[in-house]
């Protein structure tokens, strides 16, 4: 069931790609390397910190968390607490340290520390995790925006990658950092839109709805049972989403190049509290658009029976056959009206297989295209195309200062070309060329599964084992760089495996991230213990955080 947009919406959404476009344009006189790739070290802390916000809350922020509100339960609000969690190490930790050592990357102090080969694996984790990222994160906002307008979900990937990669190529850095900015009160203001108007439209207002939510139904807050296949358990969240939290602003380089861009380490640690303190609006609010989506289709079901109906009429899994008989039993057959009458006298069933069948993520689109009003939908679709940008321009311009800084002038200095004008044209030509390999990979991201799962299988079997080598090179001094090199990859490779793995595929996909940081540490410190391991030469002095913090890093 897809709709279609009206001409105000189809304005709209226009008018939004073009002013994204047109300030791309509008900085496109970007004279240097490094104003380009660090917007000259000179933006302020509000800019920072919503370009943090706006790039690591992308379009998967926007469809998983009211589809796992309306599928599941509230448990992913523990995701919050550990975000905050992480605010004293990248405030105090991180930031000072990349600050003190005058870091082009985050991957720069890991040659401070350990070696140029650790250097350039932990560079090179993270090209891959972000490039999966940015195609999860694209196809996410493909599924809503299609479901929502009626357009063909790979044209809507070609045309957000491509207006993206365009703006980034001309704006650098800055055009980046400035459109996650409008970007983000875009889609912010759009959150508040939805949640009132969900409010408005079901009869008793929020109490009816925090009522229904949770009528009959058991740990919707808190599941702290230790079985690993929980969906949403508690430990799995709070840990599991630490470390991915931690992983994603102190060592990813989407996020460190912000604090870079900054005019000072102050700014940065302000710019880093004020994304934290957005996360505090922008989380609940999704959550509570999920709650509402459940109460509104459970006093009118027939709204989302549809969507199943199409479902198990189109489809022939197991899932879906028991689904279809059972619905056949009952009401007599599987068109239309009969599923339509069979879920109107039973909305708690139609909402188990609503989640069974996989199909959450189409609550909110289907709530949107049948109860927006024309110009509010254009908002909404342009909001998802904010979120969606934001991460695509955000990880194409960090992975081609990644390649260009860590690898290039690291490894080939004779390739960097003499000219700032050779070097601009360098730049651009890799943001085209990582655009388009995110572009085509985004069209294949939806063979993993849903939206939830897709994000997390894509960022935690890298993201987690980038972790274990900063904090080994920060806090453990006695690791070494063979050990730290062969035990990270050794950590990714268990966590890929892992992954994808048929014998843990029940397991909650947060457990990836712990996987993956507890083995990459635990084969790092062996290795870098085993006597007789050929060693890689280390710096004289390695910069662990109290030597940086007392100034004695050279």
């Amino acid at each position: 069931m897809s709709g279609s947009l009206h001409g105000i919406d189809m304005a709209i959404v226009a008018g939004y790609l073009v002013v994204s476009l047109g300030l791309g344009l509008a900085l496109r006189r970007q004279s240097s390397r490094d104003e380009f790739l660090t917007a000259g070290r000179s933006m302020g802390r509000i800019t920072v910190g919503l370009s943090v916000m706006a790039t690591l809350f992308s379009a998967n922020s926007f469809v998983m968390f009211p589809s796992t509100a309306y599928g599941s339960s509230l448990r992913i609000l523990m995701a919050v607490v550990a975000f905050w969690s992480t605010i004293p190490l990248v405030v105090w930790v991180f930031i000072p340290v990349y600050s003190r050592l005058n870091c082009d990357t985050a991957y720069e102090y890991l040659e401070h520390r350990f070696h140029v080969a650790v250097r350039c694996l932990a560079s090179g984790l993270f090209v891959i995790l972000r490039i999966g990222w940015m195609a999860a994160a694209t196809f996410a906002a493909s599924v809503a925006i299609s479901g929502i307008s009626g357009l063909n979900q790979y044209a809507v990937i070609v045309g957000l990658g491509t207006v993206a990669v365009v703006y980034t190529m001309f704006g650098g850095l800055r055009a980046v950092m400035w459109t996650d900015v409008i970007q983000f009160f875009v889609f912010f203001g759009t959150i508040l839109f939805a949640a009132g108007l969900l409010v408005a439209g079901t009869e008793g207002g929020v109490t009816r709805i925090v009522d229904t939510y949770f009528q009959d139904r058991e740990r919707m807050l808190f599941d702290f049972r230790l079985d690993p296949t929980i969906q949403f358990g508690t430990i799995a969240i709070l840990v599991g989403s630490f470390l991915e939290g931690l992983s994603a602003y102190g060592a990813d380089q989407v996020a460190v190049q912000r604090f870079i861009a900054a005019r000072d380490t102050r700014t940065s640690q302000v710019g880093f509290v004020i994304a934290q303190l957005a996360t505090l609006i922008v989380v609940p609010g999704l959550l509570a658009i999920g709650m509402g989506l459940f109460a509104y289709f459970h006093h009118h079901p027939a709204e989302l029976a549809g969507v199943v109906g199409d479902t198990i009429r189109e489809s022939g899994s197991e899932t879906v056959r028991e689904v279809r008989d059972r619905v056949e039993a009952t009401a007599g057959g599987a068109g239309r009206d009969e599923v339509t009458a069979y879920y109107e006298s039973r909305p708690r069933q139609l909402h188990s297989d609503v989640v069974a069948l996989g199909l959450s993520d189409q609550a909110m689109s289907q709530f949107v295209r049948l109860r927006f009003p024309p110009g509010v939908v254009g908002l909404l679709v342009a909001a998802l195309m904010a979120a969606t940008m934001s991460s695509i321009d955000s990880g194409i311009h960090s992975i081609t200062t990644a390649l260009i800084v860590d690898f290039r002038d690291r490894l080939r200095p004779g390739w960097r070309p003499r000219t700032q004008a050779g070097e601009m044209l360098t730049a651009r030509a890799m943001v085209v060329v990582i655009g388009v390999i995110s572009i085509v990979l985004a069209c294949f991201v939806g063979e993993l599964g849903d939206v939830f799962t897709v994000a997390k299988k894509t960022v935690g079997a890298f993201a987690a084992p980038l972790l274990a080598v900063f904090v080994l090179g920060l806090f453990i001094p006695w690791a070494t760089p063979t050990g730290v090199f062969f035990g990270t990859f050794a950590g990714a490779t268990l966590t890929v495996l892992f992954t994808f793995s048929d014998a843990f595929a029940e397991w909650f996909s947060m457990w990836v991230f712990v996987v993956g940081f507890a083995s990459s540490l635990v084969f790092s410190l062996a290795l870098s213990l085993l006597p007789g391991l050929k060693r890689m030469p280390q710096p004289p002095s390695p910069p662990t955080f109290w030597k940086v913090i007392r100034g004695d890093d050279s």
